[in-house]
């Protein structure tokens, strides 16, 4: 039987929760998760791995999305000003893209 799985970032216990699922998934699990790193463990278990957009993590993204996550962390601490901020809100788009994928998934 298929499970879902969900990283809950706010969890108090966020570091063992992460390891608990990359630990547990597989082949026709769904996660959903914006952790990259735990979504690259958890694609590599054969399982199905969603953005809160809509997004999915894939053998095929897995490794662009590291690397575009790691230029990133580089890129904001050489920033000597602290300039930046987060990303975008949330739209009413994102949501209905993750509710088709979810559904497909």
């Amino acid at each position: 039987m298929a499970a879902l799985y969900i990283d809950a970032d706010a969890c108090p216990v966020k570091a063992e929760a992460e390891q608990w699922i990359a630990e547990r998934c597989g082949p026709g699990d769904v996660v959903v998760t914006g952790d990259i790193p735990l979504a690259a463990k958890c694609v590599e278990t054969g399982a199905r791995v969603l953005r809160h957009n809509g997004e999915a993590f894939t053998r095929a993204n897995i490794g662009q999305q590291l690397a575009m996550r790691d230029l990133m962390a580089d890129l904001r601490a050489a920033n000597p000003l602290g300039a930046g901020g987060g990303g975008r809100g949330f739209t009413k788009a994102d949501r209905s893209r993750f509710l088709d994928a979810l559904e497909r998934e």
